[in-house]
């Protein structure tokens, strides 16, 4: 029912989009992106939403970076560790202009750092830092770090964007007026839902425009209003570009994890046999066909089995009706007496309908669902703020296993860290901080394990899928690169083609 829905929906939606895309706008110089949401922040120090995350990779460098399997390589700096507490960090030559031309220096990242660590700036990313006791410029390109506690992943935890010294001073604004040192700066940001970034290596301008709706997003892609989007389309609607000349598609496993959140001060998803009941409930392989068409993979935690530290002999809870009735039964719910609960989700179509069809499952075990959709801001900062009973989200692009202490330490409730569903269990606690100390890769992969096992028995949050991460663009693109988690790091070494012929060092417009 729900494969045969969506295949009915999506030709009256596509009968449209062949009528309207029969002709396409030529191209300008500027390179259009696509967004199903629009920027948050653009301060690294705040951004917490996917959307502003790969942004601001973009506009600044960082000192640390991540490989493949999720270990700290050198980005703006390498390292050494002089001692078990003690790291001396050395900024390379690349990347030490910030985008007003004065030059990056330790300053810099001691003052970006001390920022983040001050409780007056409300860091989200605060916490996960709390071992640094001191950070102290040694000259101009060196920088030493000294933790409170022995960590041979300390260099991995070093991701925040560095901002100048002066400017963060003299109190500028970077959620609205960005200045790092990466790639690309901001040009403008004339609205909530459209900014403007200047690649700085040749000009080129990038368009970040928010369309909400996918089906709108196909049809400027396709009527070449915009060149890229990726990501956040119903299956459907891929599929069909796959077949339009002029438009390419690629894709790969994702790492990113899907998953429904609870509230645990609430007097019903507060109770671990209301959780398990709604794990047991949910059908995950069937909406992984049905909705997603295969694009994804069952998640049983949320690192993915691939990491190092991940838990691949976890398994997610396979559907159970039966053993969620009884789970609501001994929890004091009955037919006269049913589980209600409210679903926040956001209002992207293909959303919605992920929601529809967990409130049908979740129906069949008893349990009665009202679905509530809003904008992204108005979801997003309800989730932040605790007004929720339960809702669907994704970790994107995690790749430190100190995400465990910012969603789930009992210290990280927000703003401290994003525990947003208020879990404060005493085993979580000493597991995260058991694993933080030791001193053995194996022994804090062993460790992150239990604390994996221990979260998935509590369910503080239902473990739904990894999703597949997929792009399109038109023939005009060239070169860019997908990553697993979904970043828009290929961005910087995209090009763009005309008629054949490369444009990438053409004068670019402002669109």
């Amino acid at each position: 029912m729900v494969r045969r829905t969506g295949r009915l929906r999506a030709a009256v939606l596509l009968t449209a989009l062949l009528a309207l895309a029969a002709c396409s706008r030529p191209q300008t110089g500027a390179i259009r992106i696509g967004l199903a949401s629009a920027a948050v922040s653009l301060d690294p120090r705040l951004a917490t939403d996917a959307t502003s995350e790969r942004l601001n990779r973009l506009l600044y460098r960082h000192l640390v970076d991540h490989d493949a399997a999720a270990r700290p390589v050198p980005a703006l700096a390498d390292w050494r560790r002089l001692g078990p507490r003690h790291y001396r960090f050395h900024l390379r030559g690349e990347g030490r202009l910030f985008h007003d031309g004065t030059r990056l220096t330790a300053a810099d990242v001691v003052a970006t750092y001390r920022s983040v660590l001050d409780p007056a700036t409300a860091s989200p990313h605060r916490g996960a830092l709390a071992m640094i006791e001191r950070v102290e410029a040694v000259d101009d390109d060196t920088v030493d770090f000294f933790i409170g506690r022995a960590d041979p992943l300390f260099p991995g935890y070093l991701g925040i964007g560095i901002l100048p010294a002066a400017a963060l001073a003299a109190g500028r604004d970077f959620a609205r007026r960005p200045l790092g040192s990466g790639p690309f700066r901001l040009e403008s940001w004339p609205d909530a839902g459209r900014l403007r970034l200047r690649r700085l290596r040749d000009g080129r301008l990038f368009v970040f425009e928010r369309v909400a709706d996918p089906t709108m997003r196909v049809l400027k892609l396709l009527h070449g209003e915009i060149d890229l989007l990726q990501n956040d389309l119903p299956p459907e609607l891929l599929h069909y570009l796959e077949t339009r000349p002029g438009v390419k598609v690629a894709r790969r496993p994702g790492s990113n994890f899907a998953y429904l959140g609870f509230q645990l001060r609430d007097a019903d998803t507060g109770k671990a046999e209301v959780r398990q009941a709604v794990a047991l409930a949910i059908d995950r392989r069937a909406i992984i066909d049905a909705l997603f068409d295969g694009g994804a993979r069952p998640a049983a935690t949320l690192l993915p089995p691939e990491h190092w530290a991940g838990a691949p002999a976890l398994v997610a809870p396979e559907r159970d009706l039966a053993r969620a009735r009884e789970l609501l039964a001994g929890a004091g719910y009955s037919r006269e007496r049913p589980l209600r609960l409210t679903y926040k989700t956001s209002a992207d179509p293909f959303r919605v309908r992920i929601a529809t069809v967990i409130q049908h499952q979740l129906g069949e075990a008893g349990i009665r669902v009202r679905v509530q959709s809003y904008d992204w801001g108005t979801f997003y900062g309800d989730i932040k703020n605790g007004r929720f009973q339960l809702f669907s989200l994704a970790w994107v692009g995690v790749r430190m296993p100190d995400i465990f202490r910012y969603a789930f330490h009992s210290e990280s409730v927000p703003p401290a860290g994003a525990n947003r569903g208020r879990l404060a269990d005493a085993r979580v606690d000493a597991l995260i901080e058991a694993a933080e100390q030791a001193q053995d890769l194996d022994e804090k992969a062993r460790l992150y394990r239990q604390l994996q096992a221990r979260l998935l028995e509590l369910l503080p949050c239902v473990p739904l899928w990894y999703e597949d991460q997929f792009v399109a663009y038109r023939d005009s693109i060239q070169g860019y690169r997908l990553a697993a988690d979904g970043n828009y790091d290929g961005l910087a070494a995209v090009r763009l083609r005309r008629g054949g012929v490369s444009a990438a060092n053409s004068t670019p417009d402002g669109g």
